[in-house]
């Protein structure tokens, strides 16, 4: 059956393809119309026009005499160097000064370049004169900039992790379902995610990490060992810290079922604060606190002995995730609201 109108649509801001530059060689050779080349090849006749202008060249025949004639290699020549000068101007002149401020945070500081970007808007930095945060990552796909893919550790992170077969693990206490709907929307202060980082051997020295949920503030100590006593006494040094404050400042803490925390709500009891345990094997119950010890490993590499870390580089660790500008925070820092809710308190 004949088709007395076609139903193929026309193709809409589409680029020529080095075969369509080869139809219109082959259509003009034969006499074809801009015209009909342009209903052939499914395009504008200004489309089709231009890209005879591009194509042509002027051709010597024997006696000097000059012709000019369509080449599709041309024009595809030609449509590649055009395109080598589209998109937007690199804004590197003008944001110099913000592009080694980058180089120095991200080298120096170990920040990401949206902590960079989200930071110096947030304080009005470099106004005018800086770049969006997809243009950094850009420039350093690119290798426009002094940093690389390799300095940036959430790019490079391959996943470790090996199946397991689980067994049952009983849950220590209250559940976390059983957590107040403030916890869950992180609109209060004064609830905070707990765990255990090991070093080389699990009888070695660890660190007890507490994350607040709200402000993201970390607090990082070094105990004896990964034992309940050694979380009891890590946490009688958090209480001192606080003193009279303490039970406004923990108001809950949610664990996994370690057992390490096996008397965590024992040792809690007489502060009235809450204790609830995440289901068996659920880390991302309490993916606040495990985002943090990632963050941690960055300074004390897994199959690192605690013993051997210094506590300069604790205190450092500590230091720096929580003078880190985060965008969920609007691009303040841990510290910063943490310390704003203390004086809402004091």
């Amino acid at each position: 059956m004949a088709h007395t109108q076609s139903t193929t649509s026309k193709r809409s801001f589409k680029h020529l393809t080095p075969f369509d530059r080869g139809r219109i060689a082959a259509l003009q050779e034969e006499g074809k119309t801009q015209t009909a080349i342009a209903e052939a090849i499914g395009c504008a006749k200004s489309t089709i026009s231009r890209e005879l202008k591009r194509g042509t060249v002027t051709q010597m025949k024997t006696g000097r005499a000059t012709f000019e004639a369509y080449f599709p290699e041309t024009g595809q020549l030609k449509y590649e160097e055009n395109r080598q000068a589209c998109g937007a101007n690199l804004k590197l002149d003008d944001a110099i000064e913000f592009i080694q401020y980058t180089e120095t945070k991200i080298l120096d500081d170990h920040w990401s370049p949206d902590a960079v970007c989200g930071s110096a808007t947030l304080h009005e930095q470099f106004e005018g004169k800086r770049v969006c945060t997809k243009t950094l990552y850009n420039y350093i796909e690119l290798g426009y900039i002094g940093v690389k893919n390799i300095d940036l550790p959430m790019k490079v992170r391959l996943n470790t992790k090996k199946r397991r077969i689980r067994v049952n693990k009983r849950v220590l206490g209250r559940s976390i379902e059983e957590r107040p709907e403030a916890v869950e929307d992180r609109t209060e202060f004064g609830h905070w995610e707990i765990d255990t980082v090991i070093g080389k051997k699990s009888q070695d020295e660890a660190l007890m990490t507490l994350t607040e949920r709200k402000t993201r503030q970390e607090i990082i100590i070094r105990i004896d060992d990964k034992g309940s006593d050694s979380i009891t006494k890590a946490l009688e040094l958090v209480r001192n810290k606080f003193d009279a404050n303490f039970a406004q400042v923990f108001k809950t803490i949610t664990s996994d079922n370690g057992s390490e925390f096996a008397e965590l709500a024992a040792s809690l009891e007489k502060d009235k604060t809450a204790v609830f345990f995440t289901h068996p094997y659920t880390s991302c119950e309490r993916g606040t606190n495990e985002r943090h010890n990632g963050l941690i490993r960055r300074f004390i590499p897994k199959g690192k002995a605690i013993h051997s870390v210094a506590e300069e580089t604790i205190r450092y660790a500590e230091n720096w995730c929580n003078r880190l500008p985060r965008k969920i925070l609007g691009y303040r820092t841990p510290e910063a609201c943490f310390l704003e809710e203390l004086a809402n308190i004091a």
